[in-house]
């Protein structure tokens, strides 16, 4: 079966490596580190032949066996001017703790031999030739323990984004040396909630861009924008089926994979995560941030699917303040405008990851957690938690519309059907997704911290609509999932539902006078309606027929400080993160014609027979 190509994974991977290590940290990478260690390059031989680059790094004077810590990557081992690899910047705590350091590119990158392959299939077990990236891993551990000497007959192995996947991937047959790994940030499904799409609706900006720069040529390239504002190069793209007409003209592999497979296909389902995780093998510690641009969904629901099945409770996870891959950076004591009090990626590095890999490495001290880390944005706190969700000391509350824009935990007593609210959605005027002029997905320095963007500038706007409480008399957390019930119609036969809950700040905000009346999206999602019953079959929505939308905003924790408002915003485009939905009904999107698009009235209803609301975790600590 065809795969795709080239995912924004892999692209993300190359560029996160420069946004991890900064030309000044991977300079001294190897001053830093090249005094206390040895560094020996290596071809380890997999099963088939193929042999892949490998460098280990030993440390000069270990006085014990010491385990390894292993990356697999597709970006390279980048390594400085002293020849140490710049993923060492990743480690800075665990390096004077002392451990044999492996970086490996996977076959068909770099200095590996093979045959690329994005995101290869999970090989046939029956098949005893079969191979696939965790048997490369399996081997790869195997040769090292034959081969490296002073090693204490243990590894790690950790990796974020696409190394999150590789790291998942090493689980399905693990080696018995692999004792402890750390998926961090991996994508699960690519069609429900990670890179490419969220609940069916096309990543547009994310999903060209990656296929231009991947699949023009043999080496990256920079597609050829002529606008600087490229709100308005999309929007003069006209329909999707411009792409190939006009500049693919089906010579880019992963844009016709995205035009062939419009829907959940076996396509999109043979590369989902979770029904390849049918057993806990390794103590694995999962990581997400709260702020991840491309794979927030990934890491919570692997880390779900193993807690269904996790009896040596071996499962765990930590959530922190973060963009995609934050933990990584040197320091990250703010996000955009967004102050945390403390450099929390420095506190997970130190409290959580390296005591980790020592606990089940080295049998080194205690398990830095009990089962979940999360923290608790707008207190700016750490909490320990014994599950994820929580199960203890949260009640479920509901938060519900209004007339006059009210949000109110009271339901509303109006009967009938013209309890409702109102916008006209126009596709040749969507609401842009973060503050205009819109740079390049990468390396703008936008795109990283958009989620954090005060929502202010779309607020107001006659597509967008808004209830907002009353400012709050006392603190309110909420710990868990949220989910918005929303009751809508709409006089089209398609929409898309894009939901946002915000944190207002006072408008005197003391702390900090320049925030005042910020509003912080704490979580946000679109809903694509040609699949309100079903991700493979789309059907038209019934024209102005109220319906009912579960729009899942995901698992969070923040905390509403008193005197805040909580408030909820509801809009039908995100220009241009989200491909404008046609507002008719079409059997493929990608085939589109301009003429297909359409303005649509859309209607939320807050009436008693159609409430809708956001339910909320609520919190007592």
């Amino acid at each position: 079966m065809k795969r795709i190509r080239s995912a924004a994974i892999f692209f993300l991977s190359c560029l996160l490596f420069c946004a991890f290590f900064p030309a000044t940290e991977r300079g001294q990478s190897g001053s830093d580190v090249s005094q206390l260690y040895s560094k020996r390059d290596v071809m380890i031989p997999m099963r088939d032949g193929v042999s892949l680059h490998t460098e280990i790094y030993a440390p000069k004077y270990a006085a014990a066996p010491l385990p390894f810590l292993i990356t697999r990557t597709p970006y390279g081992t980048n390594d400085d001017r002293d020849g140490f690899s710049g993923i060492f910047s990743l480690y800075k705590e665990m390096v004077p703790e002392g451990y044999i350091f492996v970086m490996q590119d996977i076959r068909g990158r770099y200095g590996s031999d093979g045959k690329f392959v994005m995101q290869r299939p999970v090989r046939d077990p029956r098949d005893a030739k079969s191979i696939d990236e965790g048997t490369d891993t399996y081997d790869t551990i195997d040769w090292l323990l034959k081969n490296t000497p002073n090693n204490n007959g243990r590894a790690g192995l950790l990796g974020i984004s696409y190394g999150g996947w590789l790291t998942v991937m090493a689980l399905l047959e693990p080696h018995p040396a692999l004792k402890a790994v750390s998926e961090q940030a991996s994508p699960a499904d690519m069609f429900l909630g990670d890179d490419f799409h969220h609940n069916g609706a096309f990543r547009l900006s994310y999903g060209f861009e990656y296929a231009s720069e991947m699949e023009t040529g043999k080496t990256n390239f920079a597609f050829p924008f002529d606008k600087y504002d490229l709100f308005e190069w999309y929007l003069d793209l006209g329909p999707l089926s411009n792409a190939n007409e006009k500049y693919f003209h089906g010579e880019v592999p992963t844009w016709n994979d995205f035009v062939n497979h419009s829907n959940y296909d076996e396509f999109w389902r043979e590369q989902a995560v979770p029904p390849h995780l049918t057993k806990v093998t390794v103590p694995n510690l999962n990581v997400a941030g709260w702020w991840d641009q491309e794979d927030f969904y990934g890491p919570v629901t692997i880390y779900q699917k193993f807690e269904t099945i996790d009896s040596s409770h071996w499962n765990y996870l930590v959530i922190g303040p973060w963009n995609h891959g934050g933990w990584g950076h040197a320091d990250i004591s703010k996000l955009g405008n967004i102050e945390f009090g403390s450099n929390t990626s420095r506190y997970f590095r130190e409290k959580i990851q390296a005591p980790w890999f020592a606990y089940w490495l080295k049998d080194k001290g205690s398990l830095p957690l009990k089962e979940a880390l999360t923290f608790e944005t707008g207190s700016n706190r750490w909490e320990k938690y014994d599950s994820w969700p929580p199960r203890e000391r949260v009640t479920p509350h509901k938060l519900y519309f209004h007339e006059d824009g009210r949000l109110s935990f009271d339901p509303p007593a109006q009967d009938g059907d013209q309890s409702f609210d109102s916008y006209i959605s126009d596709p040749a005027n969507p609401v842009p997704y973060r503050h205009r002029p819109i740079g390049p997905t990468y390396p703008g320095p936008d795109w990283p911290r958009w989620l954090v963007e005060d929502q202010r500038f779309v607020h107001k706007r006659p597509d967008t609509l808004s209830w907002e409480s009353e400012p709050l008399k006392e603190d309110l957390a909420v710990a868990g999932d949220l989910v918005t019930h929303l009751f809508a119609s709409t006089t089209g036969t398609d929409s898309d539902w894009i939901v946002k809950l915000i944190d207002v700040y006072p408008e005197k905000y003391p702390p900090d006078p320049a925030m005042g009346g910020y509003q912080l999206m704490i979580a946000d999602e679109v809903f694509r309606g040609r699949f309100h019953n079903s991700f493979e079959k789309p059907e038209p929505i019934p024209a102005n027929e109220v319906a009912a939308y579960t729009v899942d905003l995901h698992t969070n924790d923040h905390a509403f400080l008193k005197g805040h408002r909580i408030m909820v915003q509801v809009q039908s485009t995100w220009f241009p993160l989200i491909d404008r939905n046609p507002q008719k009904f079409v059997p493929n999107i990608f085939n589109a014609s301009a003429a297909d698009y359409q303005k649509a009235e859309q209607h939320v209803y807050r009436s008693k027979r159609f409430p809708s609301n956001i339910e909320l975790p609520v919190i007592t600590h």
